[in-house]
């Protein structure tokens, strides 16, 4: 992309999967000029950025002295991120060029799901019991401690991997297992690196909200699905521009007290609750945008762009939280019935029913899906769906599996 010098220059700290997260680089490059710092060569993001530095990115010293060159040339508006493993050294630049920005300590007060417990405990916000643990005597002590079932997750992963309920004693070796194998890169290893916590049963929500000036805006809820139990794989999302949640008085007061308690204060979060007989119980704040195209859902809902956002407030900028309209998005994950080698993955458009909005494959020829505990987020293709109420968008993703042909064969079973 060429650059003139009038669009404000962002810090971009990696651009993770093209195919999920390059709607977010189409839309705020056309308000920003993105400078790109990842170990990799620039390839699929050449259209989007306008220069690139190579650079171990999960290395917090080596990233802030690039982005001290880069700012040394060039005039820095901000830093973005939306990268799970990336927004603690991404918070080490900011404050390193005085840009804004949440502090390094609030961003690993929310990745670290045990300082995120102590510290809504001390605000007093609702949440599950939570109990740290270094091994699978301590595991079995505390889930009896807690009253079965219990969830037993790792301490600094996302998008439910390696998360397992445990119905009962004989349970807890493998929830366990599954939790300690998982990681992610740039996840830091706790020493306590598994939580037990106590299950808290309703359905499940996430919630991408704005943070500025002081003010708290809900941007969009997400009505989760999941699924390949014992585990909580994400299988899909419904966000509602009407959803009443947008605008329920408890759970912004929920999101300003955890907030508040971890010391974030700008940019777009993800934060996560189940709503259970007892009222909200919040399960963990991450201090990035939602994955699983959820702002790409909210933005077709109300026409808020979320992504944007996040850029804006990266660049110390007024997000613009204008509903636009009220409609609704879902998304489903086609997932194999077993672990598979993919052979291919094809899109039959001539099989959209009313509603459905898109379809796209995920993963490429040779691909090797394995379901948890073997892998995570084994998907190969989603399906997005555009209606006017809920209801109508989930009927329209009922023919998802229709439209995607998947050929395959069973994987070989990995060595002990």
């Amino acid at each position: 992309m060429a650059w003139d010098g009038e669009k404000p220059l962002l810090l971009l700290i990696g651009s993770s999967g093209r195919r999920s997260r390059e709607f977010i680089l189409r839309t705020v490059s056309q308000r920003y000029a993105l400078w790109l710092l990842q170990p990799a060569a620039v390839t699929w993001e050449d259209p989007y950025v306008v220069g690139g530095t190579a650079v171990d990115n999960t290395d917090a010293e080596a990233l802030v002295e690039a982005a001290l060159q880069v700012a040394a040339a060039h005039r820095v508006t901000g830093v973005f991120c939306y990268d799970e493993g990336l927004v603690t050294p991404a918070a080490h630049v900011a404050r390193a060029l005085g840009l804004p920005g949440n502090s390094p300590e609030a961003v690993v007060a929310c990745r670290d799901k045990n300082a995120t417990r102590i510290a809504l405990e001390a605000a007093r916000v609702p949440q599950p019991a939570s109990i740290g643990v270094r091994s699978l005597d301590e595991a079995r002590t505390a889930a009896k401690k807690i009253g079965f079932p219990v969830v037993v997750k790792p301490r600094g992963l996302a998008g439910g991997m390696g998360v397992r309920r445990a119905d009962g004693p004989d349970d807890v070796e493998s929830a366990y297992e599954a939790a300690s194998d998982a990681s992610y890169p740039g996840v830091p290893v706790f020493d306590v690196p598994v939580l037990v916590e106590e299950y808290a049963d309703g359905p499940e929500i996430s919630v991408d909200a704005v943070f500025f000036d002081g003010e708290c805006v809900p941007l969009a809820v997400a009505r989760k699905q999941v699924g390949l139990a014992p585990f909580f794989e994400e299988t899909g999302h419904e966000v509602d521009g009407s959803d009443p949640l947008l605008t329920d008085t408890g759970l912004l007061e929920a999101l300003r007290a955890a907030h508040a308690a971890l010391g974030f204060h700008t940019g777009v979060s993800h934060t996560e609750f189940r709503i259970t007989a007892a009222g909200l119980r919040l399960m963990e704040v991450n201090a990035r945008l939602g994955g699983d195209m959820i702002p790409y859902l909210g933005e077709l809902a109300t026409g808020v762009d979320i992504a944007m956002a996040a850029a804006d407030t990266a660049a110390g900028r007024r997000p613009d939280t204008t509903v636009r309209h009220r409609r609704a998005a879902a998304i489903r994950f086609l997932y194999p019935e077993h672990d598979v080698e993919i052979d291919s993955v094809t899109v039959h458009e001539d099989r959209f029913v009313s509603g459905v909005h898109s379809a796209d494959v995920m993963v490429d020829p040779g691909a090797v899906l394995r379901l948890p505990p073997r892998g995570y987020i084994s998907r190969y293709a989603r399906v997005i769906a555009l209606s006017d109420s809920a209801e109508q968008a989930r009927a329209a993703l009922l023919s998802a599996a229709e439209i995607v042909e998947v050929v395959s064969r069973p994987a070989e079973v990995p060595a002990p």
